[in-house]
């Protein structure tokens, strides 16, 4: 597949705001923009409900890049993304790649909390999906790893069941891409957790590679 396309990346940075572009070698610079023009979105009704939005948090140049689906209400409260007991699970599915937490960037489709926790809407997530993909853009990672069938569903424009798609290697523009299950879906389904240690063995060697 195609490289992500920096045309496509510039007209995402001026759809948010962003007139002026630092190149990737700079984004230590670039992602706190990025990350001030998500805190004072207003694209879509989430940003009358949220506490904080939720940009990410994680090492700007991670190879190893993880999305989620939304933020929940610890994350709302925090401002960080995964942090509650979903977090936790996810802390100890990254150790089992024997990184840490700072050591890989961590978000979300969504950057604030929809009500009740319920599923992203379409209006949504086109609002927030060009901040996702300037995520990408700017941090470049190696591997992306999409938690649940909502990140990897926006990513490829499709309607996939996580059961289906779970442990298939792809690709995104040019980036591994390894779907397996949200943690919250794992902390309600225990005989699923074995299967995603087999995903975190596969990353880590993906990793060495």
């Amino acid at each position: 597949m195609d490289k992500i396309d920096p045309r496509r990346f510039l007209i995402s940075l001026k759809n948010m705001g962003i007139d002026s572009y630092v190149s990737q070698r700079e984004n230590v610079v670039t992602l706190p923009l990025l990350r001030k023009q998500v805190s004072e979105c207003r694209k879509c009704s989430l940003a009358a409900t949220r506490t904080n939005a939720v940009f990410g948090e994680g090492s700007n140049r991670a190879q190893l890049l993880f999305i989620g689906e939304a933020p929940g209400e610890e994350e709302d409260l925090q401002g960080r993304p995964f942090v509650g007991r979903a977090g936790k699970f996810l802390d100890q599915m990254i150790e089992r790649i024997g990184l840490r937490r700072d050591e890989v960037f961590i978000c979300n489709v969504l950057k604030c909390r929809p009500p009740n926790n319920r599923d992203p809407e379409p209006v949504e997530v086109e609002a927030c999906k060009d901040y996702l993909l300037s995520q990408l853009e700017l941090i470049g990672p190696k591997i992306i790893c999409t938690l649940g069938k909502h990140a990897y569903n926006t990513l490829f424009g499709v309607d996939e069941k996580i059961t289906r798609i779970r442990g298939v290697l792809t690709s995104y523009k040019g980036i591994k891409l390894l779907p397996t299950y949200h943690p919250a879906f794992l902390l309600r389904n225990q005989n699923r957790v074995k299967e995603v240690w087999e995903d975190m063995e596969r990353l880590k060697q993906l990793l060495r590679e």
